[in-house]
């Protein structure tokens, strides 16, 4: 009986066979985390002391029919375009978080003496205010500066397009502000010097002038041209028909007649 065991065991052995060797696969590592975005570059401070930068401060962007990133956009392509060794620019979300902790200002204030608490709160002696709009292919903006101290327009710019893209205007629009910044005075407080106007009232006075003088010389070689003539009349009767006195009379009558001419003219 031992013995039938061991030969059921041997051949149940050699039915089953040598068992399945295969390994199971090997896991997958999981994918590398995506590399994360660069940091964006802090934010430079407004010019304060020997930083004698000229502060622009962007005050309003305003984008009707376009995606509202256009305004970001723009300020982006501004920023990166204007000379910064001259300005520095501001961009509206900071000028509005400075603007938050004043008692004097208000959303809106974009032009008159209100504009003076922007100078008060972010030292910008300029304002830009930006409007963009467009439907299908055409788009117009309007680019405007102004001062802080007077609240008046110091540059604006505006230009439309019938067949464009928004990438066309927005780029128009940069450029021009670029211009427009660089046409703004150094010395926005300062008076300008009036065009002297041209002066019509004294060529006036100088041309009546000419004519009463004119007039004057006139009536008298008048008055001599009739003097002389009526002298020159009454030697020729008083002395026989003597042709002097008509010699006298005819310059007489010389007299009379430029006398006359003058007055006309």
């Amino acid at each position: 009986m031992k013995s039938l065991g061991v030969l059921l065991a041997l051949a149940a052995t050699a039915t089953a066979g040598p068992k399945d060797s295969k390994k199971p696969p090997p896991k997958k590592d999981p994918p590398a985390p995506a590399p994360a975005p660069p940091a964006e570059p802090p934010q430079q401070p407004f010019p304060t002391g020997a930083d004698t930068r000229k502060i622009i401060g962007i005050l309003d962007v305003r984008v009707d029919g376009a995606p509202a990133e256009v305004g970001a956009q723009f300020q982006r392509d501004l920023e990166a375009q204007v000379d910064t060794r001259r300005y520095f620019l501001a961009p509206r979300l900071r000028m509005h978080d400075r603007m938050t902790s004043s008692t004097k200002w208000t959303e809106g204030c974009v032009v008159g003496d209100c504009l003076r608490e922007v100078k008060v709160q972010t030292g910008a002696s300029v304002v830009l205010l930006a409007s963009l709009t467009g439907s299908g292919t055409s788009y117009g903006w309007v680019v405007t500066l102004v001062g802080t101290e007077s609240g008046k327009v110091v540059g604006q710019k505006s230009e439309r397009c019938d067949v464009c893209t928004v990438s066309e205007a927005l780029n128009a629009a940069t450029i021009s502000t670029v211009a427009l910044l660089e046409h703004v005075p150094d010395d926005l407080g300062a008076a300008t010097t009036p065009v002297a106007p041209v002066p019509i009232a004294p060529n006036e006075d100088q041309l009546a002038a000419v004519r009463h003088g004119h007039k004057v010389a006139g009536v008298a070689l008048t008055i001599a041209g009739l003097a002389v003539a009526a002298a020159g009349v009454a030697f020729y009767f008083a002395n026989d028909h003597d042709k002097n006195g008509l010699v006298v009379g005819g310059g007489g009558g010389g007299l009379l007649l430029g006398g006359i001419i003058t007055l006309t003219f």
